[in-house]
């Protein structure tokens, strides 16, 4: 994923945009960067690697050499940036969160034959936001050329473009992610998440609409390029990589969590499905919320069997060698015996991908002394990787557990009833949740159902993107 945070003021923003920045640290790994103007000495930039190290400790020896009324920064999962980039339409820097399906089919279609130069990363491919910013250079105007890069990419893009007159911003075409604006009485901000600007004095002052684009000054902002008619905003936003305080479409996150944790838990009352167990609780950190809800509906007490230990095993931390992430993995969960030994426990999490991390959580509580371990999925299964931001990334369908459970059981033929095996009340259905247990080693499973989910958001339904679930778009 990844996340983005910029300011324009009268006076310098750089400690605004640094700690702005630093609060979005929940929805990358991997790069971090910050970009400024200043009239006298024009544009800086920096960027850092943050894969070991948090963006606020490789920054802060960073601080004294930036200064300006407008700047930028970013956290990204993936490519490097914000780049600075010059071309007929001036100087800017620019930071995209997104991603670019049909990347290698642009660059051939648009550029392989005019004699343009990508800086090739060490995997090969090219930078997306260079690619970005060579799409918009294709036309007259900044604002036609940001319409015309959202049009051509297979995939989302949000764009920041830090100007010598203040920041572009630009939600992605359908409105997968948020773009918020607060205001102050010092200036105008930009963010993805609305609890980053709350901390630094801003107000919550506009929410771009899908498509649309606007340019930020000290002064306040306006609307370039109006918003699209239709919106289709990630529904992970809410159950996975939204933070507690962070508010969508006017709906706040940690509030929609609890909701979907009692919508499950009234469901399973409602089909005698309850199970039996000694408590309810949270696969942590995400998952927590969910099993608030799920404890509170059921009337079964809430607990915190294990905890992770994060002072020394940050989430960015992420060795390259699969056998030390294994036992990084490992190290990061601390039980609670009290709570384990010799209970039945039920655990929610926010959404089940792959597996492999459950699995593992498994056998630690089996291997603590739990009596009985229960699962339930804040999510329905999910059936196809993301092809619009990073989440469920996978060379192959066949990687999520649901798909390469179906291939186990029916093969091909499977494959043509997602649909049947996504609803717990059919026998395919049924089957599969049965396997699935078998494999990671559960007593019961449930995934929360497509309605049930979408009753927790609470916006009109067809504005949520639900094509990891049903492969709808």
């Amino acid at each position: 994923m990844g996340g983005f945070f910029g300011a324009v003021a009268k006076q310098d923003v750089v400690l605004d945009v640094f700690f702005g920045t630093d609060y979005h640290s929940h929805l990358g790994t991997r790069r971090g960067g910050m970009a400024f103007f200043d009239a006298q000495r024009g544009f800086q930039r920096q960027i850092h690697n943050i894969e070991n190290t948090p963006f606020r400790t490789k920054f802060e020896k960073d601080l004294h050499g930036f200064s300006g009324g407008a700047g930028i920064g970013c956290i990204s999962d993936t490519d490097p940036q914000p780049l600075l980039m010059r071309s007929h339409l001036g100087i800017y820097a620019i930071s995209t969160v997104g991603v670019i399906k049909n990347a290698e089919a642009l660059v051939a279609q648009h550029f392989d034959h005019s004699g343009h130069q990508f800086a090739a990363m060490s995997s090969g491919k090219v930078n997306e936001s260079e690619l970005v910013a060579a799409l918009i250079s294709q036309k007259d105007d900044l604002v036609q050329g940001i319409l015309y890069a959202q049009e051509v990419i297979e995939g989302s893009m949000t764009i920041l473009l830090l100007t010598q007159d203040g920041i572009i911003a630009a939600r992605d075409r359908f409105g997968r992610l948020p773009v918020l604006v607060g205001k102050s009485d010092r200036g105008t901000c930009v963010s993805f998440e609305s609890f980053a600007y709350h901390k630094l004095g801003y107000e919550d002052a506009y929410e771009l609409g899908p498509r649309e684009i606007v340019k930020l000054t000290a002064d306040g902002w306006e609307t370039l390029s109006p918003a699209g008619q239709e919106m289709k905003i990630c529904a992970f936003l809410w159950t996975y990589y939204g933070y507690p305080n962070s508010r969508y479409e006017g709906v706040n996150v940690e509030v929609m969590r609890y909701r979907n944790g009692e919508i499950m838990a009234r469901d399973e009352a409602q089909r005698g499905a309850l199970p039996d167990v000694d408590y309810v609780a949270g696969v942590p950190d995400s998952g927590v919320p969910h099993a608030i809800g799920y404890a509170n509906q059921s009337h079964i007490t809430f607990a915190r069997p294990f905890v992770k230990y994060t002072p020394t095993w940050p989430r960015s931390f992420m060795p390259a060698n699969q056998e030390i992430r294994n036992q990084v993995a490992k190290m990061k969960q601390i039980p609670v015996p009290e709570l384990i030994e010799g209970k039945k426990l039920l655990f929610v999490d926010d959404s089940i991908v792959r597996g492999t991390q459950l699995r593992e959580t498994v056998e630690f509580l089996y291997e603590s002394g739990a009596k009985e371990v229960h699962m339930r999925s804040a999510c329905p299964p999910i059936m196809y990787g993301c092809k619009y931001l990073n989440f469920s990334r996978s060379n192959s369908d066949m990687e999520l557990l649901a798909r390469s459970v179906i291939q186990k059981l029916e093969g091909d033929e499977g494959q043509e009833h997602l649909e049947e095996y996504a609803d717990a009340s059919t026998q395919r259905g049924q089957c599969m949740l049965k396997t699935i247990c078998e494999t990671l080693g559960f007593d019961s499973l449930g995934y929360q159902s497509l309605d049930g989910l979408l009753e927790a958001i609470g916006i009109d339904r067809d504005k949520v993107c639900t094509y990891c679930w049903n492969g709808r778009e």
